[in-house]
């Protein structure tokens, strides 16, 4: 998987190495990505980043807009979502239901990897300060589970 390096192991190999985690076991995570190597310009540039405290702000607003959605309920947090509340805590714009009915299709993806897929999206919803998930959501959602695509998806 290096962006840059070509593998020197066998296919059976990579097999073995893939069967090791299986795709109902990954199906269980809501967020997996891969995360290329840090490059040295990177590492050395002087460009201003968004700040810890920054972020810190913008994840605190998210989980306060949480926290008042599920206030008085044994529910914490978009992750915790059960599945008979699940449609009514996450509504979606038209256009977000048909790009999440096409990756469904396309993907082949699972009852559990369609909901975590919207729990993710109401989350970055919740951070965009959105009432309602639309296709962008669903968008960077579906982008947050590229093992599927990449290695368990044929």
């Amino acid at each position: 998987g290096h962006p840059t390096r070509k593998c020197i192991c066998s296919p059976k190999q990579v097999s073995g190495y893939l069967s090791k985690v299986s795709g109902p076991l990954l199906d269980r995570f809501d967020i997996h990505l891969e995360v290329a190597p840090v490059e040295f310009a990177d590492l050395s540039s002087t460009a201003k980043e968004e700040s810890s405290a920054s972020i810190r702000e913008r994840v605190q607003k998210a989980r306060d807009i949480q926290n008042e959605r599920f206030k008085g309920t044994s529910i914490t947090c978009n992750a915790r979502i059960t599945s008979d509340i699940l449609h009514e805590v996450c509504p979606v714009t038209y256009e977000a239901s048909k790009l999440l009915e096409n990756v469904f299709d396309r993907l082949g993806l699972s009852a559990r990897a369609y909901d975590r897929i919207l729990k993710v999206a109401r989350t970055v919803a919740d951070m965009d300060g959105a009432k309602v998930i639309d296709k962008k959501h669903i968008a960077m959602a579906v982008q947050y589970r590229s093992l599927d695509r990449k290695y368990w998806n044929g």
